[in-house]
């Protein structure tokens, strides 16, 4: 079967590439040098010229704060481009995995573990077009796994891991949030949880939308605390504030965590821990410097 993964070059995108490298499938990796998925007679001839069964769609505008300031691209690639992909999935009879985000839940004030089934409450421009490019998945017809993650980190791209690495190694004091919770999701975890369910077609008959994060719950604060300890950054004195002490211009969700009860029964999908998954990656970074 061919599938292809769009956003390859990104951090899910780079993890799916390792994944799938053992797959009975054949798999198309594509960036926006290689499709342009905001074209939709780009994507169609795509999927008709390779026969394209299944999409996994790791694409998107990610940039939170910019996107308030670039409404009008994060619409086109967040929610166009997805529903260009769903198109085209539902005239070739395929599936549409597409990865979407704890920000369609922004605005909810709430201290339980977000169900898949939850009113959406977006908030900024980011979470706004999140959830349209899910509506238009969903109009559109098309077979469709939509999975809602959080605080996605790796060994690749830019991401809050590499940034506190960086800045708990080189500054002597760092304040960081403690009033914004959730769950650090090793972005190789999300591709496998994706790999299994396509490689043994797990999707069949289990349509609709699931979310996945890692096992556990912190705030950017103790995520911060336990990647200095890893790395042995003890010297830097990292110490807790309040959102309002970083103006920005998007409210960010203040409690992310989301309930995975679903994905594990539907798929047996198996959960790590986020500190265990987070040893992991550090260690893969540390190998990579070396």
């Amino acid at each position: 079967m061919n599938i292809l993964v769009t956003g390859a070059n990104g951090q899910l995108g780079n993890e799916m590439r390792i994944v799938a490298k053992n797959s009975t499938d054949n798999y198309i990796f594509t960036d926006v040098a290689e499709l342009d998925i905001t074209n939709a007679e780009a994507v169609e001839k795509m999927v008709m010229d390779n026969d394209v069964k299944v999409i996994v769609n790791c694409a998107a505008y990610t940039n939170v704060d910019k996107a308030e300031d670039d409404s009008e691209f994060a619409e086109i690639l967040n929610a166009k481009a997805a529903e260009n992909l769903a198109v085209a999935m539902k005239k070739n009879d395929g599936l549409l995995v597409h990865v979407s985000t704890d920000y369609v839940f922004g605005g909810t004030k709430n201290n339980t573990p977000c169900k898949e089934d939850e009113p959406a409450n977006p908030t900024g421009v980011y979470g706004v077009t999140k959830f349209h490019g899910e509506q238009a998945i969903i109009a559109s017809g098309c077979r469709h796994i939509i999975i809602r993650t959080a605080w996605l980190y790796s060994e690749f791209g830019k991401n809050f891991l590499k940034t506190m690495l960086n800045l708990t190694t080189t500054k002597p004091q760092l304040k960081v949030v403690f009033d914004q919770v959730g769950t650090p999701t090793y972005a190789y975890d999300l591709a496998l949880a994706i790999f299994d369910i396509v490689e043994n077609r797990k999707y069949e008959g289990n349509d609709g939308v699931y979310h996945y994060s890692n096992e556990g719950v912190c705030s950017w604060f103790d995520f911060t605390k336990m990647i200095a300890e890893y790395a042995g950054n003890t010297q830097c004195d990292i110490q807790p504030c309040h959102s309002d002490e970083f103006p920005s211009k998007v409210v960010r969700p203040s409690y992310s965590v989301l309930d995975k009860t679903k994905i594990k029964a539907t798929f047996g999908t198996v959960v790590p821990y986020w500190t265990d998954s987070l040893k992991v990656c550090m260690n893969n970074l540390k190998k990579d410097g070396e």
